[in-house]
This record gives structure tokens, C-alpha cells and sequence, in this order.
């Protein structure tokens, strides 16, 4: 059964503190930043806009100092690409997601790295998270009060925040994971520090978020990985391709 990642997209942008419906879009902004990775537009699955459909989504961006960018499953809405395409949006990226089912993960074994897997409680950890995402994703973040206090927020929904905890106390890296909806959720935000890459961090936290939400019930968890490496740590843990996700943004 195929995953439903774009109703679960639509899903995930109506919990933002402020979304908008608007001719077949739902848009969801977070007047705490004006990061594109946090505010953007997905199409309802079946979605068919028209160009004043499209110009209204615009104005939702526009209205708020923001560039106009969807992301989204294309082969749910067939009908939406042609049509923001037309408006003049751009392709930003096509990204092949990957999904995983209580039944396919495999967890890796303790770290002898010199870190353990842990769930943040004090607003420090919660700091030193969001540091050490800002250095793994060094030119896309920087580190905030509102980046930790996101985090905070994701936790306490009903998502959950994975930290590899160095001996110091520190964090090597981490990854996170939305509250679920409509039978999945999305992982993101997996990062490792530059000192720590290459020691099982990453493949650590996944697994941890991911076991997390099939505890909680999920019946998959899916994400998108930046490269070759990243994919076959992703599949050595229970991951396989499913689809694609479009990227797409309207430039001034």
C-alpha cells in the first residue's frame, strides 16, 4: 500500500500557528521565522488550481514578506505542476523519499563511538541541539532560541527529538520527527556535526525516532535523503524508495 505522504504533508501544514486554505493549497506559516525549510504550500491530493487559484497562493506569500514554495508528491496532484509552472515557478530540488514499516526496521546495535541515544528534557539539550544542527547544516540554519523552542514544541506534540549525547554531554548530531498523521510521519532534520560524521550517529537517531512513532501506533515513517550515503545508511536500517517530492519556488 502506498504511503500517504501527501495527505499527511497537507496534514503536518495545518498544525503551523498559521495556516491558510486557499484554492486547493494549504499553506502553513510560522511568524517566528521566515525560513522557506518552514513556511511553504503543499496541493491537496487531487488538486486542480487555476491560474487565479495560484495568484491567490502567491499573494499568501507575498503578503508576508516571503518567496512563494511548495513541496509536495507530484504524482498525488497531477494537475498542480503544469499549472504553478505556468505562473513561473522553478524547480528547487526533486528528492526520492523512503519509507519504513515496524516490520522492516532494523535497529543498530549501541554505539561504542562514545555516545548514547537520548531524549531531551532541559531546555540546554534542547539548545545544544539546535547548535549542532546549525553546524551539521552549515549555510541552511542558524542556531536560535525559536529553532530550540521549535524543537521543544515537537516533542511535547507527540513527535519526538533523538540526540546522540556525547561523554561530555555535548551532542554529536540528532533527528527529529513529526507528530503523526493519518497513519505516518516524516523524519527530518537528521544531522551530525562535522567532528562526529561517519561513526553511526546518524543511523542512531533515525532509528530511535523512528522506533519512537511505531509506538506510538505509526504504521510507517518516511523521509528523503541528501545522497548516495545517506540512502544506503537509510536502507541498512529499513528504508525503501517509494516516490518522489517535488520542490518548487517562485522567485522575485
Amino acid at each position: 500500500m502506498r504511503t500517504p505522504v501527501q495527505s499527511f504533508a497537507v496534514a503536518n501544514l495545518r498544525r503551523r500557528p498559521e495556516a491558510v486554505a486557499t484554492g486547493g493549497f494549504v499553506a502553513g506559516f510560522d511568524p517566528a521565522t521566515t525560513s522557506p525549510f518552514v513556511n511553504y504550500a503543499t496541493p491537496l491530493p487531487g488538486a486542480e488550481p487555476t491560474a487565479a487559484d495560484v495568484a491567490a497562493l502567491v499573494a499568501a506569500f507575498r503578503g508576508r514578506g516571503l518567496t512563494p514554495r511548495l513541496e509536495f508528491a507530484p504524482d498525488s496532484a497531477p494537475a498542480v505542476e503544469p499549472a504553478l509552472r505556468a505562473a513561473g515557478f522553478g524547480t528547487e530540488a526533486v528528492h526520492t523519499y523512503l519509507v519504513c514499516e515496524p516490520g522492516t526496521l532494523t535497529v543498530p546495535p549501541p554505539s561504542d563511538a562514545g555516545f548514547a541515544v537520548a531524549v531531551p528534557t532541559a531546555e540546554p539539550e534542547y539548545t545544544a541541539i539546535d547548535a549542532a544542527l546549525a553546524e551539521a547544516f552549515t549555510g541552511e540554519s542558524t542556531a536560535s532560541p525559536e529553532g530550540a523552542a521549535r524543537l521543544r514544541r515537537l516533542q511535547d506534540g507527540g513527535g519526538a527529538v533523538r540526540y546522540a549525547r556525547t561523554a561530555d554531554g555535548g551532542c554529536a548530531g540528532a533527528a527529529s520527527c513529526s507528530p503523526p498523521a493519518v497513519g505516518t510521519a516524516e523524519v527530518a532534520g537528521i544531522g551530525t556535526r562535522p567532528a562526529f560524521r561517519c561513526r553511526g550517529v546518524g543511523a542512531a537517531v533515525t532509528a530511535a525516532v523512528a522506533a519512537a512513532m511505531f509506538e506510538q501506533g505509526a504504521a510507517s515513517v518516511w523521509l528523503e535523503y541528501s545522497g548516495d550515503d545517506s540512502r544506503r545508511v537509510y536502507e541498512r536500517l529499513g528504508f525503501t524508495p517509494q516516490g518522489t517530492r517535488l520542490y518548487l519556488t517562485l522567485e522575485e
